[in-house]
């Protein structure tokens, strides 16, 4: 797939500085920016390094003016927005093209009759980025100018220069830069020629994005070093900006490495679709999922020694041998797993989120599974599988090492489907024994009662969750003390997932020759519980029993998981046919656009078409209208299954495969306003709208008759 523009991404700085580009590292690192190169976020970098990976992602390297000196012109390249509004220096006038070549953003600037090209990638697992100048056309030398651009702070926040003074010193190769004493050094390195120092602030420049989201609007850089490399016709110039002292200054050498690995994913993620030639923009998805996994590192969390200590309450009815380890059993091609080296989890999204675990778990079998890497979704799910307590996954893994804030009571019913996508792609058993004791004890939990108020209620098997000032759900806005969704009570995709778990560990323990029966009944009487989700008088379903203010009505998507859960192998839906078809129905019709589903019927008071403004306004807005493009997946697969129809159900993903040539480049943002023209709004690009964009339509593309 292209994704490429010509001329006229140069007709203003509006256009140029729209679209935005994202490369990482696989630790956590990542570096973005606009096409025109104005910053207009507090992310907008080079070099956000993750200094304790997957997180600590701190601000290293700005970004660098180019200046080229060609024929006795000089053609400032670089493109600045000031605080008093100008616009200085205006580089994107000479931008004559620019395009995706698999995630390394590429810009060819006109200059005269000669053509100048920057490629920017990071090395894969280090915190590392290199910028690669190379004269394409010339009929004289080019002298450039390269005025690089540093900081250091956390990615989050902005600088204000003021007396700070970095001690910049030289290195081998190029300069060390140390901010402060008390942190370490990066470096600015060359293969070819050695930089001259520089410590200039330039103060003041104004971040569009983020007056936009209600944040400090400005921002201060160090202007750090100096290289000024001259290059005739063919030759390059690349520029190292890493915290590695010993990384690989070879542009060439480090170019044919991120080459080789991105066509290694693209052949895997070829081998692992339904169909010979999947379309180029799967390909482009595939390398966009790679984006969101990073290394997470093993370490025995608190999670796990609390398991020791804290009393397992009984499985009620269980017989003592259902929460024992099981053994022997299973793929024999598994039974010689190598210990782990180092754990994997998926980010949620860039710039501005972490690994959360509910995020993770939506997304493992579209990142990992529909692009050829089970191995990868074996060690995700071994690496979260310590973390679980008291029957909870972590919703969030704090900066600062803190300990994993346990405030999600569906992350863990995640996790039973993505280990039941994992098992049914790979028939890896040897995982289901090892990790069947953790699964049978999150049941007993959620039946005892864990955090929360999580507990199943007896006299319908619907599972009840929540307490004030705590927000549980995937809407889990909140504003000091506003929980802007409290959902307090049975959520209707909470009761979902915990079917689906049901019959998830049914299908388990029959396979590994376990008692059955008891999730079986819970099973059954879940099942027979959630009609009282129906309403005839609504024509759909209710978003919530037993609140606080009673059965919530609201049409939300949420429901829409009750036709996408459970998957028909594992057992009766836990609505009927004609119900299914309603549900489907009033979404289609209520909460449908291009991108994905509103979070609220648009009739509703509550409504709110566009999300913008400063925090309160944005989290008010979050999931009170604004559209949520992971919601396509489960609504393509609901609808699917209800009208039978493939070609007519993967259609609906059409505007999501145009947005790669918007927003951020080759990804998938997280939401966009309710209302029309429905910008794309919040991270720009996000795990779970990539994955679950890959995993519907791979799921379906065997039943296209148009191909």
């Amino acid at each position: 797939m292209t994704i490429s523009f010509g001329r006229h991404l140069a007709s203003s700085a509006a256009i140029a500085s729209q679209p935005e580009w994202l490369i990482t590292n696989g630790i956590g690192g990542y570096g973005c920016g606009t096409v025109a190169g104005v910053l207009t976020r507090h992310y907008h970098g080079l070099l956000v390094a993750a200094l304790e990976p997957p997180l600590a992602r701190t601000l290293l390297v700005t970004k660098v003016n180019e200046a080229a000196t060609y024929l006795g012109q000089v053609y400032d390249l670089g493109c600045d927005r000031w605080a008093d509004g100008a616009l200085h220096p205006q580089g994107y006038l000479h931008l004559e093209s620019f395009r995706l070549e698999g995630t390394i953003p590429i810009w060819v600037y006109a200059i005269a009759d000669a053509r100048l090209e920057k490629r920017v990638w990071m090395e894969p697992g280090a915190n590392t980025t290199y910028l690669r100048y190379t004269v394409s056309r010339a009929s004289a030398p080019m002298a450039l100018t390269l005025k690089v651009l540093v900081n250091h702070r956390n990615h989050h926040h902005s600088t204000q220069g003021n007396d700070w003074q970095m001690a910049i010193t030289d290195y081998p190769q190029g300069l060390q830069i140390q901010a402060q004493e008390t942190v370490g050094p990066f470096y600015l390195l060359s293969e070819t020629v050695l930089p001259q120092p520089a410590h200039t602030w330039y103060t003041g420049y104004a971040l569009a994005l983020e007056s936009d989201r209600g944040i400090h609007p400005y921002d201060d850089h160090l202007h750090a070093a100096t290289f000024g490399p001259t290059l005739a016709q063919g030759q390059s110039f690349t520029l190292v900006a890493t915290t590695d002292a010993a990384a690989d200054c070879s542009g060439q050498s480090a170019l044919l490495r991120r080459l080789a690995y991105e066509q290694h994913l693209i052949a895997q993620g070829k081998r692992a679709q339904p169909d010979d030639a999947p379309p180029a923009w799967v390909s482009q998805l595939v390398l966009a999922a790679d984006q969101f996994i990073v290394n997470r590192p093993l370490v025995k969390p608190q999670a796990q020694l609390e398991a020791t200590t804290l009393a397992s309450p009984p499985h009620p009815d269980a017989s003592p041998s259902a929460s024992s380890p099981v053994a022997g059993t299973g793929d024999e091609g598994h039974h010689d797993q190598p210990p782990l080296a180092i754990g994997k989890s998926i980010i949620a999204g860039y710039p501005w989120f972490g690994d959360w675990g509910r995020d993770t778990m939506i997304a493992l079998p579209g990142l990992t599974l529909a692009t050829g890497r089970p191995t990868l979704a074996r060690i995700i799910l071994q690496t979260f599988a310590p973390y679980l307590s008291q029957g909870m996954l972590p919703n969030a893994f704090p900066e600062g090492g803190e300990a994993p804030h346990y405030n999600t009571v569906d992350a863990t019913l995640w996790y039973f489907e993505a280990l039941r996508a994992y098992h049914q792609a790979t028939g890896d058993t040897d995982l289901i024994a090892d990790l069947f004791p953790q699964l049978d004890q999150v049941i007993t939990w959620h039946c005892k009662g864990t955090r929360h108020s999580i507990q199943v209620d007896a006299t319908d098997g619907l599972l009840y969750a929540g307490e004030p000032g705590v927000q549980l759900t995937w809407m889990d806005a909140k504003v000091d003390d506003w929980v802007v969704t409290p959902r307090v009570g049975k959520p209707i995709e909470v009761n979902a997932l915990w079917y689906n778990a049901l019959l998830v560990m049914t299908e388990f323990a029959g396979i590994l020759g376990q008692p059955v029966g008891l999730f079986q009944e819970l099973a059954a009487q879940t099942r027979q519980g959630f009609q009282r989700f129906w309403s005839d008088e609504l024509g759909h379903c209710y978003d919530l029993l037993d609140g606080p203010a009673g059965n919530d009505s609201t049409l939300r998507p949420n429901q829409i998981l009750a036709v996408a859960l459970p998957d028909r192998a594992l057992g009766e839906p836990c609505l009927r046919l004609e119900q299914q078809r309603a549900v489907v129905d009033i979404v289609a019709q209520r909460l449908l656009t291009s991108h994905g589903l509103r979070s609220l019927d648009p009739a509703h008071p509550s409504y709110q078409g566009h999300y913008g403004g400063d925090p309160v306004q944005r989290d008010g807005a979050y999931h009170q209208g604004t559209v949520w493009s992971w919601l396509m997946g489960p609504f393509v697969q609901a609808h699917w299954r209800v009208y039978q129809d493939a070609d007519l159900a993967h259609s609906f993903l059409d505007p999501l495969i145009h947005h790669l040539h918007s927003g951020c480049l080759g990804t998938i943002s997280e939401i966009f306003d309710g209302h029309a023209p429905m910008a794309p709004r919040g991270a720009f690009a996000q795990a779970w709208s990539v994955a679950e964009v890959l995993r519907v339509s791979a799921l379906l593309r065997p039943f296209l008759i148009d191909q």
